[in-house]
């Protein structure tokens, strides 16, 4: 029988020293992920949310506990493995958007698939152009992310987290920047990637829009899980 878990957290412990002060970011959290899932991880600032996907894409260890991808532990991945995790089967979408200043909306978005060696270049054309429609940024095309808004960086962070048709897409929260009409546009646009091509979604988010449009609902508080709703499609 096939495995559906695409991540697995178990006991996971995250604790950190802010300044002489140990905060407990994760108190002993347990959470499994199936494949193709739209989910949404809610709470209040400080509960965990962030660390939590942090765990998943390994940008973070924890302090005790499992994190599985794929059924294997990436406390056991080398760094290679874990490099071509991240290049290649997950796509983080951070609250600070992360672009290169010097490269244009195009070839921000475009970065990605250079790492990841497509060589076609009509293809990561095709797939940048794709994108680039899709978050709204055509007239933008060739400016650089100082001479964005807010909104309009979070639409290439966005466009470029897309571009590499990821199996997991971790979200913090993605439309902190973005106005009611794009947010839901970029929502709309998730959910078809979702229901179209099986990629998983997982959120972080305060956004009550975004735990609309999930399909299962995860409330976080003070480094707990205190609910966990399963929605329906």
């Amino acid at each position: 029988m096939t495995d559906t878990r695409v991540i697995e957290l178990s006991e996971v412990r995250k604790e950190y020293m802010l300044g002489e002060t140990k905060v407990e970011a994760l108190k002993g959290v347990s959470l499994i992920v199936e494949n193709g899932e739209f989910l949404a991880i809610a709470g209040p600032s400080g509960s965990g949310k962030s660390t939590i996907l942090n765990m998943i894409g390994c940008i973070d260890t924890p302090t005790s506990g499992i994190v599985k991808v794929n059924g294997r532990s990436t406390q056991g991945m080398s760094d290679r493995e874990l490099t071509r995790y991240r290049r290649v089967t997950v796509s983080f979408i951070f609250q600070s958007f992360n672009l290169i200043p010097v490269l244009n909306v195009y070839e921000n978005i475009e970065l990605p698939l250079l790492l990841q060696k497509i060589p076609d270049t009509k293809e990561r054309r095709e797939r940048v152009m794709h994108f680039i429609e899709e978050t709204g940024l055509t007239d933008r095309i060739h400016n650089r992310p100082g001479e964005l808004s807010g909104g309009q960086r979070q639409r290439v962070a966005i466009a470029r987290a897309l571009v590499t048709r990821p199996v997991l897409v971790l979200a913090d929260e993605p439309t902190a920047n973005l106005d009611s009409e794009t947010g839901s546009r970029i929502l709309d646009l998730m959910r078809e990637i979702n229901s179209r091509e099986g990629t998983t979604f997982i959120f972080s988010t305060h956004d009550q829009r975004i735990m609309d449009h999930a399909h299962r609902l995860v409330r976080l508080h003070d480094g707990l899980i205190e609910g966990d709703e399963v929605k329906g499609a």
